[in-house]
């Protein structure tokens, strides 16, 4: 077998509105409405499925929660420009800018929280 990419990952959120109000406003991220009225967060080549906790799609995680989720996301807007943007829109920066190892090489990245508490690690390659 040869894995080539990730092509979703699903996030079970408390607030469907919430997630896709930050993904976009914050993230920049398409909001995509697929089969019956599901929600997704569609960036680059990839997206995010949103599942309402409590009201789960099957087949499901098998202990979907809310916040459970650390997920490095690159960006090619650099580091100090995502700062910013953050700064404007009162995003709290939980840490860095700090060096990482990502999958490819050494990276730079900047930790946010989700509306459900879920990290976010906002990188670009170094």
């Amino acid at each position: 077998m040869n894995i080539d990419a990730i092509d979703h990952v699903v996030l079970t959120v408390r607030d469907i509105p919430a997630s896709v109000a930050f993904y976009t406003r914050v993230l920049g991220m398409r909001e995509v409405i697929f089969g019956d009225d599901r929600r997704a967060l569609a960036f680059g080549s990839c997206k995010l499925n949103l599942h309402q906790a409590g009201n789960e799609f099957e087949p499901k995680a098998a202990h979907p929660t809310p916040g459970a989720v650390d997920l490095c996301l690159l960006a090619r807007t650099p580091v100090a420009e995502i700062e910013r943007h953050l700064a404007t829109l009162g995003v709290a920066i939980e840490s860095g800018p700090i060096e990482r190892t990502g999958a490819l090489g050494p990276i730079l990245s900047i930790y946010v929280r989700d509306p459900d508490g879920n990290l976010i690690e906002l990188s670009n390659p170094l």
